[in-house]
């Protein structure tokens, strides 16, 4: 038969040993589609966390390396992980005792006139002490490492978010420097028009002068420059909007940029066929909200931990005398060890409150998970789907730019030769025009759409559809 002091050693040994009070993590199943869907477009094996070389273009290269060095936020976001690492350092210190040097020296006089003094006891009294204390709080129920366990995840997180800052630093670099050669390129265009028209309207102007067309078409054609005139001091006005973009961007204020032109980067590889959804894992901000999920999940165990007992152990060590010269002898010794029971009985609800705190910010944390999840994916199917017709786009408007260029030319021709009048060719050079920069904006956009899908897919991917070379965070120092 089981004496009565059996279960009382298994309950002690427990103790001693320590449990882990709250629930352990576990990732939660998020249900997704196996694969972001077909793709037929060739590509490379696997595209590393450096996608934006892809483009071939030393300009961007160097923006975006200015960028990752000052930018502003990246700079918080760097900050963010040394406070973190500190917080976990704090939290993983708790686990340890903490020990103390203490000393005092002090001098009083007691009063003559109260209370019998013995004879030959001094009214002057001296009093010297030295000690080394400690105090530790024994981890029983898991609460210290519940809470060095959500330090860990949060220093985990703010690696995630710095990595989330890079991404979309370098997404908004790239997007703007295609913008800015989108605009070079239309520039280019809009000034060749500019050239054109202004040597019509000067051979008009002769021709008028001479008596051998009316000044109507003269009128028409100085109407047609003007007008590429204010198209180009529009596109020149956007231009320094957003080369000054990419200056804040970069902390490079003031910097000025050579023009270039969009049609000569060329079109990275997009994904192969099949990409699997697992490679949300490689996103930065799925990653984040996992870790927030996490901490959130270990403060619940903080939380409970609160509802039992804790115990602490004090000791100190030292000396005492009233002689300084005698304070290291042996008679001044002094020690004491203390044990300390703090057990609660009733607080009107208050600890068990805090458990209902902490589980509903795991609730929060669990749903801001999925939600990150569920975004992530619907932004690489957005961007599929977009790079796709973006590409339809802009081989429809290749040929509508080849035949109108062609149009263009037979309409000159027809005018030269007296068999239509000078409307016809100004709005073949309309049609012209505005063909060849809806060509230039379509093939931005499809570049703008390629560099939003490697951003979705959180920079790269691999051909096991594990995460892209160079895509995890560095991991947290140890917390003691």
């Amino acid at each position: 038969m089981m004496s009565v002091k059996t279960p009382l050693a298994l309950a002690c040994a427990a103790l001693l040993s320590g449990c882990m009070v709250g629930p352990d993590y576990v990732r939660p199943a998020v249900e997704l589609p196996a694969q972001y869907g077909a793709n037929d477009a060739a590509a490379p094996a696997a595209i590393a966390r450096g996608w934006w070389k892809q483009f071939n273009d030393d300009t961007l290269n160097a923006l975006v390396e200015q960028a990752l060095a000052d930018n502003t936020d990246v700079q918080r976001a760097a900050a963010r992980i040394e406070q973190a690492d500190a917080l976990l350092r704090e939290a993983g210190a708790a686990l340890f005792p903490d020990v103390g040097l203490q000393a005092g020296a002090s001098r009083s006089r007691i009063s003559g006139v109260g209370a019998p003094i013995p004879a030959g006891s001094p009214l002057y009294r001296k009093n010297f002490q030295t000690a080394i204390a400690t105090s530790f709080e024994l981890d029983f129920w898991g609460k210290l490492r519940r809470a060095s366990e959500a330090a860990r995840a949060q220093a985990l997180g703010t690696r995630y978010a710095k990595d989330t800052v890079e991404l979309t630093l370098v997404s908004q670099v790239t997007g703007n420097y295609l913008n800015l050669r989108a605009l070079d390129a239309q520039l280019a265009l809009s000034r060749d028009t500019l050239a054109t028209r202004r040597e019509n309207a000067d051979i008009l102007r002769t021709r008028v002068e001479r008596g051998l067309t009316n000044e109507l078409e003269l009128q028409q054609a100085l109407a047609a420059q003007a007008q590429i005139e204010a198209q180009i001091a529009d596109l020149a006005r956007s231009r320094a909007l957003v080369e000054n973009q990419l200056a804040l961007l970069t902390g490079r204020l003031g910097q000025q940029i050579a023009p270039g032109d969009l049609r000569a980067l060329p079109l990275p590889p997009l994904p192969p066929a099949g990409l699997p959804s697992s490679l949300l894992d490689a996103r930065p901000d799925v990653r984040q909200a996992e870790s927030e999920l996490a901490s959130a999940n270990a403060l619940i165990g903080v939380a409970k931990a609160a509802l039992y007992p804790s115990i602490s152990l004090t000791g100190n060590y030292g000396s005492q005398s009233r002689e300084l010269s005698d304070l290291f002898s042996g008679p001044s010794n002094i020690w004491s060890l203390g044990l300390s029971l703090d057990l609660p009985l009733f607080d009107g609800g208050r600890r068990s409150a805090r458990v209902d705190q902490a589980s509903a910010q795991q609730k929060q944390a669990l749903a801001g998970y999925v939600s990150a999840i569920r975004n992530a994916f619907t932004d690489v199917r957005d961007a599929l789907a977009s790079a796709e017709q973006y590409a339809q786009s802009v081989e429809a408007l290749q040929k509508q730019a080849d035949a109108a260029t062609r149009s263009l030319q037979l309409a000159q021709k027809r005018y030269d030769a007296g068999y239509s009048r000078y409307l016809e060719v100004l709005d073949a050079q309309r049609t012209a025009n505005e063909a060849s920069l809806a060509l230039v904006r379509a093939r931005q956009g499809q570049l703008a759409e390629v560099v939003n899908l490697y951003a979705a897919l959180g920079g790269g991917w691999a051909a096991d559809g594990a995460t892209a070379p160079d895509a995890a965070a560095s991991t947290p120092p140890a917390s003691n």
